[in-house]
């Protein structure tokens, strides 16, 4: 790792929230993951987890915690930011991300930490905790989605209709008409097809639809059907989401709900957008109700992005909170 040379304390940085430490760190299978931490060197351990599958963590996210008061650890996960190889789906699943978080737990030297993650962030933040839960000092989530095939369908499908009818119509007639059944399926095997031809046109609008669902009041409800055969390069996170989706997460039906009871004596905190189209809040109510150590707190006129009104701030404040609720 490359230290700051004043790394203990952010007070004394020009930027608090700048990297103490940065690094590519080799976690086998032909992965480097990229991994930073901020705050300060002796504080509360933490580790924020991305979205996607398949984004990557972005400086904004640093500001989550109080550099005064954390020690939090960002990384992108396999093929996904600035980890290498970029893209790559060979030896990518979610238990490799989960004994990735302990390889870079037991490097930082941290006995158990904060876990935080949003949308599929909190899939793998859930995921992690109910594999290592003596790891675990607390879970802050939002957008809480739990990794189910189920869960992606009824978000581009009936959601979809019901929501925005005519980008639903758009969706559906990038398909050929005898695939249009499942569309779901039909546009997960034609991201990974190797043809440039196949993948590129459904990888796009795929990615534009799930921003216009992502979006409280979204700039867009319409694709451009006409740009969808014209690109330089393509998003990256469509490609991610149909390897872990079609695959089902990689988890069995219903794992993380069946399995919640292993985060018995984690505290807990979720935020939920009271409008996200993507996670919807009777997923976050789900987990609550079997979870006794966890607060809901809803955030009203928001959707499922970070960005909605209120919803940032709701996630800084969940993090503070928890933090005083373990004792720090």
């Amino acid at each position: 790792m490359t230290p700051d040379a004043d790394a203990g304390t952010a007070a004394k940085r020009t930027d608090p929230f700048a990297p103490l430490t940065s690094e590519m760190l080799d976690v086998g299978d032909g992965h480097e993951l990229y991994v930073e931490s901020v705050g300060r060197s002796d504080g509360i351990p933490a580790v924020y987890l991305h979205g996607g599958p398949g984004s990557g963590c972005q400086p904004d996210h640093r500001r989550l915690f109080d550099p005064d008061r954390f020690c939090a650890v960002l990384f992108d996960q396999r093929g996904c930011g600035r980890s290498r190889p970029k893209g790559s789906r060979e030896h990518n699943t979610t238990q490799h991300l989960i004994a990735d978080m302990e390889t870079i737990r037991e490097k930082f030297g941290f006995e158990r930490w904060m876990v935080v993650g949003g949308s599929w962030g909190a899939t793998l933040a859930l995921a992690y905790a109910e594999t290592h839960p003596e790891r675990v000092s607390g879970i802050a989530l939002r957008a809480t989605f739990l990794g189910t095939r189920a869960e992606v369908e009824t978000a581009f499908t009936s959601r979809l209709s019901q929501f925005h009818p005519a980008l639903y119509e758009d969706f559906l007639s990038v398909l050929p008409p005898e695939e249009r059944d499942r569309p779901v399926d039909a546009y997960w095997r034609r991201i990974l097809d190797s043809d440039p031809a196949v993948h590129g046109p459904a990888a796009k609008a795929w990615h534009d639809t799930e921003r216009a669902l992502s979006e409280h009041k979204p700039a867009r409800t319409r694709l451009d059907l006409a740009a969808l055969n014209v690109w330089r390069t393509l998003p990256a996170t469509p490609f991610m989401e149909a390897h872990y989706f079609i695959n089902d997460s990689f988890m069995n039906e219903d794992q993380l709900l069946r399995n919640a009871g292993r985060l018995d004596g984690i505290p807990g905190m979720i935020v939920q957008g009271r409008y996200d189209l993507l996670c919807a809040p009777a997923t976050a109510q789900a987990l609550a109700k079997v979870w006794p150590g966890s607060e809901l707190r809803i955030v009203e006129e928001a959707g499922h992005s970070l960005y909605d009104g209120g919803v940032r701030d709701a996630v800084m404040k969940s993090i503070a909170d928890l933090a005083s609720k373990i004792g720090r």
